[in-house]
């Protein structure tokens, strides 16, 4: 197995104002004149994690962190004021701007490879490559699967935990039901739905049982941003068109991809991203056969640093 490069500290460290009131944390790993790399964190309303640049040789690369507005470090935290697909998409480019980089390569997992997407499908000419996984197409079949019918079909006990906050006759619409509450004035309502919705999907991630990614699901500061942000994310379909990634992947086509994803992912089923390697053909697109949806999978994060690694020699030579 390839394993991950080791803990680093970041170079430098930025808070970059994008407007609208947020100001974004930003941290910097690898070398300052290595090859430019953005991680793009799940959730939405997740956030970066001291392992994340561990995907990416440090003496090759330069790579950029940002918690996405309304996450971890960055301010104001939870809030979904000004927070859309577009917005992030568009502090990716404005991060990119203030940095000085021209363009770099775009790594994206879970829901970063929904932002992934959106950002290169939008600005192609700034990405100089894409490292995929897990994907999220975020159509509305997919958010019913993991939120309302499917998932829980494999997952019955998990699930009686996930729905306990919400009465019996509410649970048809459960977005709109969990909405009410994370939106709602009773704080005590308010957190037990937050922590109920991310330790469903804390416990859905891996293949099997890891304690370590259920304690991080269940950490109430990143619970209440996940729960909050991703319901009224995809209470809105994420705020793209039905069908909107796949139909606009054509802009790829001149961009190195690749796709990698987990079997038995049962948060973001295999069929999405099956969809999308069909329709983006130039992509590599690599199965893991004993993998869920967790980027620290061993196979996952094989397949991860390999991607990175024959990329990053690529584009270093240019």
């Amino acid at each position: 197995m390839t394993a991950l490069y080791p803990m680093s500290e970041p170079f430098v460290q930025h808070s970059v104002a994008v407007g609208d009131g947020h100001t974004l944390h930003v941290e910097e790993y690898g070398r300052v004149d290595g090859v430019p790399a953005v991680y793009l964190h799940g959730g939405p309303g997740a956030c970066c994690e001291p392992w994340h640049p561990r995907f990416f040789d440090p003496d090759l690369y330069r790579v950029v962190l940002f918690d996405q507005r309304g996450c971890g470090r960055s301010t104001p935290h939870a809030s979904l004021e000004a927070n859309t697909t577009w917005h992030l998409v568009e502090d990716i480019e404005r991060l990119r701007e203030h940095l000085g980089i021209d363009r770099w390569l775009v790594f994206g997992g879970s829901w970063g490879s929904t932002l992934a997407l959106a950002y290169a499908e939008t600005h192609p000419d700034r990405v100089t490559a894409l490292v995929l996984r897990g994907i999220a197409l975020c159509r509305p079949c997919d958010v019913s699967w993991f939120f309302q019918r499917g998932a829980h079909r494999l997952l019955p006990d998990y699930w009686r935990e996930f729905v306990a906050p919400i009465p019996v006759e509410e649970r048809e619409d459960l977005l709109a039901a969990y909405h009410r509450r994370l939106f709602g004035s009773d704080d005590i309502a308010r957190m037990s739905a937050a922590k109920a919705w991310s330790l469903w999907e804390g416990r859905a991630t891996t293949l099997l049982p890891d304690p370590e990614v259920v304690n991080h699901f269940s950490n109430p500061s990143v619970a209440l941003s996940l729960a909050r942000i991703e319901c009224d994310y995809f209470t809105h379909d994420c705020y793209l068109a039905e069908d909107q990634l796949v139909r606009d992947v054509r802009r790829l086509a001149d961009i190195p991809g690749v796709i990698v994803h987990g079997r038995y992912d049962l948060v973001c089923p295999i069929d999405q991203a099956d969809e999308l390697a069909r329709a983006w053909p130039e992509a590599e697109y690599r199965i893991v056969p004993d993998a869920g949806h967790a980027a620290l999978e061993p196979g996952i994060a094989q397949a991860l640093v390999e991607a990175t690694d024959r990329l990053g020699t690529r584009l270093g030579t240019r």
